[in-house]
């Protein structure tokens, strides 16, 4: 049987922490959602100032990092490509970039979601997050 690895409850708090950190050094008011890797979510906080609606938008990114194996971002490419289809894909819904898989030992074993500004700034903190694990994201 295989083994691999898995998020704790302090991980999520330590990914956070870091997203937190990230977010705070630029005055963006994002909010931060960590999943593990079935899309199940361990951690959610909306800083100060933080519009309402980050608060369904980033553990949805976040979920569809975890189960798509990838960053939500490349399901937003390929619907601006035309693939549209990607719209009614089960399970997967917020195909914006700012979901950023976590892998350890070769295992997605999570994801980080965050939203509130640009894609690309919630796509850099989620990486600075899960770069407090000694991880790329």
């Amino acid at each position: 049987m295989n083994n691999k690895p898995f998020l704790t409850l302090d991980d999520a708090r330590r990914i956070a922490a870091a997203a937190e950190a990230e977010a705070l050094a630029n005055k963006w008011a994002v909010c931060i959602a960590v999943v593990d890797d079935g899309g199940h979510l361990l951690w959610l906080q909306r800083l100060d100032g933080a519009a309402p609606i980050s608060a369904q938008i980033a553990p949805n990114k976040a979920r569809t990092a975890a189960l798509g194996r990838r960053e939500s971002r490349v399901y937003e490419e390929m619907i601006n490509q035309g693939r549209m289809s990607f719209l009614s894909a089960p399970g997967l819904e917020a195909m914006l970039e700012g979901g950023v898989p976590v892998i350890a030992g070769g295992h997605c074993v999570g994801a980080v979601g965050v939203s509130g500004v640009k894609s690309a700034e919630d796509a850099q903190i989620a990486r600075a997050g899960i770069a407090a694990l000694g991880l790329a994201g």
